[in-house]
């Protein structure tokens, strides 16, 4: 039997735009466990970059995406648009 479980996200998720671009950043974990945060990133199609690590605090996790940003630019967390030939 698998028990319903509610998310609990950070005040520090929300959109984050730059250089016109704009994503979703998602910093959650289970509501009332104690449980490490978890740092997702989605695009405006719905795209997804998850972090394979946890995170002990929420602000650890903003960091990271804050990090990432700066060093790979927002169009790293945009899905390339489908090519068809």
């Amino acid at each position: 039997m698998t028990e319903d479980r509610t998310i609990e996200y950070s005040p520090l998720s929300g959109p984050v735009t730059q250089a016109g671009i704009t994503v979703d950043v998602k910093i959650f974990r289970f509501l009332g466990t104690g449980d490490p945060w978890t740092l997702e990133v989605v695009d405006h199609e719905g795209g997804s970059t998850v972090w394979d690590e946890t995170f002990l605090t929420e602000h650890a996790a903003y960091e990271a995406f804050r990090n990432a940003l700066a060093q790979e630019g927002i169009g790293s967390f945009v899905m390339p648009p489908e090519t068809r030939h």
